[in-house]
């Protein structure tokens, strides 16, 4: 445990006073600090202790311009001492967070000001409300008097009852907000083990595709401080990887940017599987195929009730029939047949929107039961997810309405998984459903862009998450 540090004076002027808010101090020329250290102040009105965080820290002299001091070291001669004995000091712009009595009147002129240690910055933080059985690590903090102190939530309020949901925002192609968000997964795995299910969406090459191995290049540095949050820097467990099935044997046939060698140690292990779609068991989920489409008529919604209610379309169909049925509703002449009410240019339109989506490889006639093609139906294995697993979704290698169609059947699913909304045989694990479950998405905004048509069935999934997963036990991660 370090002790606290005197570092400088509260300085209140005319023109910049402290307030309830914020306040600034001069630093000794000693001291070091660093941006979002934590520093006290004794409060002189109840002696209680008032915390902040450093936003900012500058230096000043009394010289009135740079052009001054240019001329004061012989018209920038870099070699000769300045001729002017500038008055100097450093000082920083601190925002009030806390003050252990609620005391929030300002920090009074030339008070003290502190570096803090572990407990201070515990209380300044407010972790020390946070009950430990339900905490999530949430990262190391590191100040520059070289304290670490361990950060935690409140799990409560992360996956639930209290509240739910994350997303993280920031600069494209980093790969820290995906990275975070994993460790974080981590730790819930860890902590909360049969009580989670996750589930999560690869959405870049093979990113998320190698989370059951160890990491060959984290350091012993990283791992101890891994140690220090109280958790072991370890790979994922129970992870189960779910592949688009696509025509080509070199690769198990799996749609994936994964090495062969790779899918077929997967695949030797009963890790992965093959998704695909059947129209007797997947046609009433076309509909998501169409999420990003501007459809301001509802011309598309209306031809895909007309689908799921007419005769037309049932029965014994495969995707290659329902193709062919569609041929006959866009020749003009057969009009009738679609109680008038469409027109013939919107099913062209829906022809042409769906025979682009549904030429994948992973539409197919019928599921096939060979061992060699591990074909599965995504929704089936989603119901059939347990408390500790995780399930990788690799979409990485299909189109974006593909995507859409596969995040939407996830959600879908789950949503169905929790309410029991789902035939007996369709759950064959033993185990009880878990108690939380998290969807993972990556890039988030391409599945629900501020344009997105109001009637976007995946849109109106993401708002249900949103609004009712915290009471449902569906939790939505996402990053963007």
């Amino acid at each position: 445990m370090s002790e606290r540090k005197l570092i400088g004076k509260v300085s209140a002027t005319e023109k910049y006073p402290s307030s309830c808010d914020d306040f600034q101090f001069w630093l000794s020329d000693e001291a070091v600090l660093s941006p979002f250290d934590i520093v006290c102040v004794e409060n002189r009105t109840d002696g209680s202790i008032t915390y902040g965080v450093v936003q900012d820290i500058l230096h000043i002299t009394d010289g009135t311009s740079h052009i001054s001091n240019y001329v004061s070291s012989d018209f920038g001669d870099v070699n000769r001492d300045p001729m002017t004995h500038r008055l100097a000091l450093s000082y920083a712009k601190v925002s009030v967070i806390h003050n252990t009595k609620e005391n929030f009147m300002p920090v009074f002129e030339g008070s003290p000001v502190y570096t803090t240690d572990e407990r201070d910055i515990e209380i300044a933080l407010g972790l020390d409300n946070i009950d430990k059985k339900t905490s999530l690590p949430a990262g190391l903090m590191t100040t520059g008097n070289n304290i670490s102190v361990p950060i935690i939530y409140n799990g409560d309020f992360l996956v639930g009852p209290e509240g739910a949901h994350m997303n993280v925002s920031g600069i494209s192609g980093l790969a820290t907000k995906t990275s975070y968000i994993m460790f974080l997964l981590k730790a819930i795995q860890h902590k909360r083990r049969d009580d989670v299910a996750i589930i999560v969406m690869n959405v870049k090459g093979d990113d998320l595709l190698h989370v059951h191995q160890p990491n060959a290049r984290i350091t012993e540095a990283q791992r101890s401080e891994w140690d220090a949050l109280g958790f072991p820097c370890t790979p994922f467990e129970n992870v189960k990887y779910l592949y688009p099935y696509r025509r080509q044997s070199e690769k198990h046939y799996a749609n994936t940017a994964l090495s062969a060698d790779d899918v077929a140690e997967q695949f030797r292990e009963k890790r992965a599987s093959n998704f695909v779609y059947t129209f007797d068991h997947d046609i009433s989920k076309v509909e998501m195929l169409f999420s990003n489409v501007d459809d301001p008529n509802w011309t598309i919604e209306s031809i895909l009730s007309f689908i799921e209610t007419s005769n037309e379309f049932s029965g014994d169909m495969s995707w290659d029939d329902f193709k062919g049925k569609l041929k006959e509703f866009v020749n003009a002449g057969k009009t009738e047949r679609t109680a008038k009410e469409i027109p013939v240019q919107s099913w062209r339109r829906f022809s042409r929107l769906i025979h682009n989506s549904i030429g994948d490889d992973i539409f197919v006639n019928s599921k096939s039961d060979s061992d060699s093609q591990h074909q599965v139906y995504l929704s089936d294995t989603i119901k059939n997810i347990n408390g500790g697993q995780m399930m990788v979704v690799d979409i990485a290698g299909l189109t974006e309405q593909l995507q859409c169609l596969v995040f939407g059947d996830i959600i879908r699913s789950v949503y169905e998984l929790k309410h029991g909304d789902f035939e007996q045989d369709e759950r064959h694990s033993s185990k009880p459903i878990p108690k939380k479950i998290i969807i993972f998405v990556d890039e988030l905004n391409k599945y629900a862009p501020s344009t997105s048509s109001k009637n976007s069935p995946l849109l109106a999934n993401l708002l249900d998450i949103t609004e009712r997963g915290r009471s449902e036990g569906v939790i939505l991660f996402s990053a963007e």
